[in-house]
This record gives structure tokens, sequence and C-alpha cells, in this order.
């Protein structure tokens, strides 16, 4: 039986290429379209789940089941001693939360280490990347879980969203407010920061929406980051939920502006799309944790 294994869940859009190739266990989460409720990459496409959502069905997130969280930690623990839980920032949903409840349970104490360093999507991905190297290095679950939540706040991401109406539908701006975005085809611009999702800028346009991005970005490497920047310390990112081409104009947009830097890039989650629409953009960093 192997040391430690990790868990996490569907929202660090990670591949299921990539999950196969990092021998990582993945939590689908749930989402409903009116009463039904369908899982990432079981019962729904990715061409399905916009084609619905494009449509004006109304969708919304939820939980996974405490079962269901159960279920896969006793599968991988009959692989691994201990696993490392990586599941959505508390900061944006309850299930971590629930997860440090159940983790617990007589059957998972001190089997199971429930990871929370405030991460999402890309950010989530790099955090296992790093947790699979810390593991390489012969920390302990324990030590891997502190490491990583100390260096939690080392990390930014900026969204660009094309539409209002399902930020609208989610209580963050008010039906008059998306209405006036609209007719002035405002693009909001989001920062995820330490777990929290806050309207950063509005821009006039997704071409300029863009632009303000990778200018934020720089200014987050030049200050906030500069140290883990100048040791070369700091992973560049990206996210998307926008068709092949215009992510693939997007990559470039970002290359040209660091040329220096590579760039780890997923699919926003079905789960996170519910509330960003088809065509959202996204750029960040996540900063090498710093060992004991």
């Amino acid at each position: 039986m192997q040391s430690i294994g990790i868990v996490t869940d569907s929202h660090g859009g990670i591949s299921q290429k990539e999950v196969r190739r990092l021998r990582v266990k993945v939590l689908p989460m749930p989402f409903y379209f009116g009463e039904d409720c369908f899982y990432e990459d079981i019962s729904i496409t990715r061409k399905d789940f916009f084609e619905r959502l494009n449509s004006g069905e109304r969708v919304s997130t939820s939980q996974p089941s405490p079962d269901a969280v159960m279920e896969i930690w006793r599968d991988s623990l009959k692989e691994f001693e201990k696993i490392l839980y990586m599941p959505i920032s508390s900061g944006l949903s309850g299930s971590c939360n629930t997860a440090q409840v159940l983790a617990q349970e007589e059957e998972f104490a001190g089997k199971v280490i429930v990871v929370d360093n405030g991460r999402i999507s890309t950010p989530m991905h790099r955090s296992i990347l790093d947790a699979l190297e810390l593991i390489e290095e012969g920390y302990s679950a324990e030590n891997i879980k502190e490491i990583l939540e100390a260096s939690r706040d080392k990390m930014a991401i900026y969204i660009a969203v094309e539409t209002l109406e399902l930020l609208k539908q989610g209580g963050r701006i008010s039906g008059a407010t998306a209405a006036i975005g609209t007719i002035l085809n405002i693009k909001p611009i989001l920062k995820l920061n330490v777990g929290l999702l806050e309207t950063y800028k509005k821009s006039r346009g997704m071409k300029k929406a863009r632009r303000e991005m990778l200018e934020a970005m720089k200014q987050e490497l030049e200050t906030t980051y500069r140290e883990y920047y100048d040791r070369n310390e700091v992973h560049l990112l990206a996210a998307t939920s926008a068709d092949e081409a215009t992510t693939q104009e997007w990559l470039d947009e970002i290359h040209d502006f660091f040329p220096s830097m590579e760039v780890l890039c997923d699919d926003l989650s079905l789960g996170i799309s519910c509330h960003t629409g088809e065509g959202a953009l996204g750029i960040g960093c996540s900063c090498k944790p710093k060992r004991f």
C-alpha cells in the first residue's frame, strides 16, 4: 500500500486524461437544471451543458452528498495509508466544512487530511501538482496540509465574463445593473483571492477586459509576488469557458505578454460555469509553497 494519495473535486477543472496521468481521484460535483441533477463528464457533456444554459434554463449548484464523499474516501484508502482531500475553497462552498466534519469520523480520523488553501479551478490544479511534489520530497500528509495552507494567500486569479445574467441570478448584481451592463457591453472582471470572489473592475467589451486582466497580472508579479517572481517560483495560470478558437487567442495574448513564462490552462468546470456562463476567460498566478 502506498503512503499518501490525493482526492479532489471536479471544481479543479482537471481533464480526465490528466487525472489518469497524475493518479488522483476526482469527486464529481453536482449541479441542477430545474429538478434534474447532473455530474460533469458523467451525465452531461460540455456541449449539451452550454446549449441548455444558453437557452435560458435555470441552473444551480449543490454540495456533494456526505455518502458520495465518504465513498470516494473509502475507495482511496484501499490504495493509500492516508489521503489528502483537496476540495473547493471553504470561502466559495460549504462542502469543505462538511468534509472537515466527516474526516473526524472514527474510520477516517488520522487518515483523511482535509486541505483548505482557498483554491478553485486552475489554482487548485496547481496545488495538486504542488502536493504531488511534496509527497515525492518525503513530507507527511499533515506537513503538506500545513505547507499548502501557509501559502493560502500566495495566489490570485482574474476572470472576465461575457454575460451578466448568471451573476444576476446568483444575486451578485441587481437586475437593473445587469440590464444596463448588457446595453453598454459591460464585461465585469472578477478577482479570486484567498477563496473569495469579488468584483475587480468593469470594462467596455471583452477585448478591453482581456487587456485589463493582463495589466493586473503584470502588476501582481511586479509588486505582490515580486519576491517569488525574481526566484522563478511563480506559476502562470489560465482558465476558460470559451470555445477553442477564443481560448487559443487568449493563450496567445498571454504568451505575448509574458513570453518567458509557461502557462497552465484548464477549462472552467461546469459547476463554475453555472455562475460565469460561456465565454469566460481568466488569468492567474500561484506561488511555489515555501518548504519547512
